[in-house]
């Protein structure tokens, strides 16, 4: 039970909302988070942290980058059945909304690049 409110838990807030719904489209590294999303290192760190801690994420090691995914291994346990759920339902409610949307289009542009490479918009580390 308590996996169960731990990942529900994690659902409470939109930045981790649209995060699980661009690792419905592909993996990727805190980089090409930071710019699909439009937000700062220290905030998708932060979140994606706050996914993989929950059990949603999976996360490997590639060079230099950390690739987060959703978790397939932990969604097929049988013990852990209400993740399939939570995806399902998180893709369900996103589908056609017009930020979802905007994340997914600049997903599509985004590149694996050293955060030292982004514009310093990104870099802002006073966000909430």
């Amino acid at each position: 039970m308590q996996d169960f409110i731990k990942a529900t838990a994690a659902l409470s807030d939109i930045t981790r909302l649209r995060m699980l719904n661009i690792l419905l489209i592909r993996e990727c590294c805190v980089c090409e988070v930071m710019q699909a999303l439009e937000i700062s290192q220290t905030r998708a760190s932060r979140n994606l942290s706050i996914l993989y801690d929950a059990g949603l994420l999976s996360q490997r090691k590639e060079g230099l980058w950390t690739v987060y995914s959703i978790d397939r291994k932990g969604i097929g346990r049988r013990d852990k059945k209400y993740l399939d759920y939570i995806i399902k339902a998180v893709s369900s409610a996103l589908e056609n909304n017009k930020t979802a949307e905007a994340d997914i289009a600049r997903l599509e542009m985004s590149k694996r690049v050293s955060p030292r490479l982004l514009p310093a918009r990104f870099l802002n580390t006073s966000e909430k």
